[in-house]
């Protein structure tokens, strides 16, 4: 089990480690002249542009600037930003609590929901499983951007039950109530897919011989899909749940510029049409971070609740 989890470590530093030269390499290559955006109209001498370029050092080679910046993100140095003229981190440490509330919310409503109508379909009756799969049949389809038109549209402008952006005050309960319509557009497409990956995962496990066999033989029925039916899906409710919540990390870079939450998609939005490259390269590698850790995470739940994969793991 240790090698195990100290091979996936070596593995996702190394996918950070490449992610990172991509990124750099994007930036690096990407049209635009930061230093021009950055003095807009403005009439500057050739000196203070070539002042401004050393200072960001926008003239080293490549190899150098990306080293150096490996170097400084690696001591916790995330940069400085060319149009705030702060530190990287001083931008997102504020911003940082938004995303990871919606973020948060988002995956409990995926976890709760999501496996507990997907469930429900499998297991429940005929009519009300055609239901939910008709159901999220079109959830699966709707892109995040478009629920957030819908329900900012309808619920918030409309009916004005929920605010149209914002994320709300200091307090929880103002910052929930704020981050209730984001959350719901983040989730509809994910939920739905997370519903019908658990009503398939787990009427494929009711199918089992062994399972048709307990239930013949006059096994309680309940105690037979706890200990067989579900125990045997959460492998793949696991992994979905996973992949899902990476979805959510991205795509709540959309949804928090469709409600104008202070959150880092927001900022790496902005980043991007400012050529803020330092910016841009710490919020991308935060980001590919959480989605290698959740990979991580989700390989080591398999082993621990899966006795099948365990067995592979320690063959290998």
């Amino acid at each position: 089990m240790l090698r195990f989890i100290l091979i996936r470590v070596a593995e996702g530093g190394a996918t950070l480690l490449l992610s990172s030269l991509l990124i750099f390499g994007a930036l690096f290559l990407a049209p635009g002249d930061p230093i021009a955006i950055l003095i807009g109209n403005r009439t500057v001498s050739p000196e203070t542009v070539e002042a401004l370029r050393e200072q960001y050092h926008l003239d080293d080679p490549f190899l150098i600037r990306w080293f150096a910046w490996l170097g400084d993100v690696v001591t916790g140095d995330l940069g400085q930003s060319i149009t705030y003229r702060d530190d990287v981190w001083n931008l997102l440490e504020p911003r940082l609590g938004t995303t990871a509330l919606l973020l948060a919310m988002s995956l409990v409503v995926i976890i709760i929901v999501g496996v507990g109508l997907g469930v429900v379909s499998a297991l429940g009756g005929r009519r009300l499983g055609d239901v939910l799969l008709g159901a999220t049949s079109v959830g699966v389809a709707v892109p995040s951007f478009v629920a957030a038109l819908v329900l900012i549209s309808l619920f918030a402008v409309g009916l004005g039950w929920f605010p149209t952006f914002g994320s709300g005050g200091d307090d929880l309960g103002s910052r929930v109530y704020h981050l209730t319509l984001p959350v719901i557009a983040l989730t509809i497409a994910s939920g739905s897919y997370v519903v019908r990956v658990t009503r398939a995962a787990l009427r494929e496990e009711a199918q089992r011989d062994h399972v048709q066999t307990a239930i013949g033989r006059g096994l309680p029925r309940g105690r037979t899909i706890a200990q067989h039916v579900v125990r045997n899906a959460l492998t793949p409710i696991a992994t979905v749940v996973g992949v899902t919540l990476t979805s959510l990390v991205v795509g709540s870079i959309v949804i928090e510029k469709a409600f104008a939450l202070d959150g880092i998609g927001l900022l790496l939005t902005d980043a991007v049409l400012r050529k803020d490259f330092a910016v841009v390269q710490a919020i991308t590698l935060l980001l590919i971070t959480i989605v290698v850790v959740v990979a991580l995470l989700v390989d080591i739940l398999q082993v621990a609740v899966d006795p099948r994969v365990r067995a592979r793991v320690v063959r290998r």
